[in-house]
């Protein structure tokens, strides 16, 4: 029965028939068990373990959990494979995903939710593809295995580049607009205000032009309003942030309130350096600039213009070879 089951498929979608037919099990399967998973009724050893959480508690004995969370259920059931193990890894995650901008609870347990599901999905796709290929026509084995893992490779690794490209474009815009934020918090200080009251102003202003430092201040502001040290808080900042300009501001106004010095005189030098740090990047993009367009000239000027200058030439030479008689 096998053998014919073997030979029906071979028949209908090629040499690799068998191999369809095992994904296209597998992937029901898959559809068949996450349901019965969502169903699951808690085990009563959970719940034995959950009433003398108060217990171990208080004698000092609860493990620390790595999920802050407990208002997704759906997600929770699948917290055990698709977040990180250890809380190393959880912390880098969520600080990868803070640094993007996505500050939510569950923000890395969405992540991986995500890049699970689409992996799944583009690997469906993949498989379509195959079975309608080899239906259609002859296609190579290599082909085919392509085809299958390919897009799901894709969809598993989108949501990480969608991640990474995120945290460069708000790590540029904090960097861009630095300088202007330090030039006016100056302002503010100057004026008489405060660095707290400065830093809400700041936060305010910058809405329009830099919302990626905006959200960042008006976050430093809220926790100082909130009551937390100023110290642990600028350490938050540089960390969220990822910048290095702004790691080297929060020691500067660390050193300056460790041993009392003027933070006004602090942010004009500072500011100042920001200010050349940003027209050196300018003047260093600008130098790059026509090293940059040399491979451009090179395709798209020369071939056209050795075509004009050479071209007559080698005609006629070609002309009179073809009318040359020994």
């Amino acid at each position: 029965m096998l053998t014919a089951i073997n030979d029906l498929l071979i028949e209908k979608m090629g040499p690799l028939g068998p191999l369809f037919a095992v994904a296209i099990l597998g992937i029901l399967l898959i559809a068949v068990t996450l349901p019965v998973m969502l169903k699951k009724q808690k085990d009563p050893y959970s719940k034995l373990k959950e009433t003398s959480k108060p217990v171990a508690a208080a004698r000092g004995f609860e493990k620390k959990s790595l999920r802050s969370s407990n208002r997704n259920d759906k997600l929770d059931k699948f917290a055990n494979f698709l977040e990180p193990k250890t809380e190393e890894e959880m912390s880098s995650s969520r600080l990868k995903m803070t640094r993007a901008g996505y500050r939510g609870r569950d923000a890395v347990r969405k992540f991986h939710a995500i890049q699970f599901i689409l992996g799944i999905v583009f690997l469906v796709i993949g498989v379509i593809y195959a079975i309608i290929a080899s239906a259609t026509g002859e296609i190579t084995t290599t082909t085919l295995v392509l085809a299958v893992i390919a897009p799901g490779a894709i969809g598993y690794y989108l949501p990480r580049y969608w991640i990474e490209r995120r945290i460069q474009t708000r790590q540029e815009e904090i960097q861009n607009g630095f300088p202007d934020a330090l030039d006016m918090l100056l302002v503010c200080v100057e004026a008489g205000q405060s660095l707290d009251q400065g830093i809400i102003r700041v936060s305010k202003e910058l809405k329009t032009g830099y919302p990626a430092l905006a959200e960042e201040f008006e976050i430093v502001a809220q926790e100082i309003k909130a009551g937390k040290d100023k110290t642990s808080v600028l350490r938050a900042f540089a960390e969220r942030s990822g910048v290095a300009d702004v790691g080297s501001f929060v020691t500067v106004m660390i050193q300056s309130q460790t041993f009392g010095t003027s933070i006004a005189e602090a942010l004009r030098i500072y500011a100042a350096e920001m200010r050349d740090k940003r027209v050196m990047r300018a003047e260093e993009a600008a130098n790059k600039l026509p090293t940059k367009m040399t491979l451009g000239t090179m395709m798209f000027t020369v071939p056209p213009l050795l075509i004009i200058l050479v071209g007559p030439s080698v005609y006629d030479m070609l002309q009179l070879f073809a009318n040359f008689r020994p």
